[in-house]
């Protein structure tokens, strides 16, 4: 059994992805700015779904947040 966490996880995607003959980019831990993309979908998930809702269940949050996904990804 290991707990390495993030650190396990990361070195087998690296791995995996190495396999099949993807390259990653290095983005510099502290930068932001170099992972645009994601931060503004988090921003926008976060503005648009998260503040406005309370889950009563997972079941519930899972429902709700894959109607949003599908909105976003295919609507906006």
């Amino acid at each position: 059994m290991s707990d390495k966490g993030l650190e396990f996880v990361t070195e087998i995607i690296k791995t995996w992805l190495d396999n099949i003959g993807v390259e990653t980019l290095f983005i510099e831990p502290g930068n932001p700015w170099e992972d645009g993309f994601i931060k503004s979908v988090n921003g926008k998930i976060r503005d648009e779904l998260l503040n406005g809702e309370i889950f009563d269940t997972m079941c519930e949050a899972e429902i709700v947040t894959e109607q949003w996904r599908n909105h976003y990804n295919t609507i906006c």
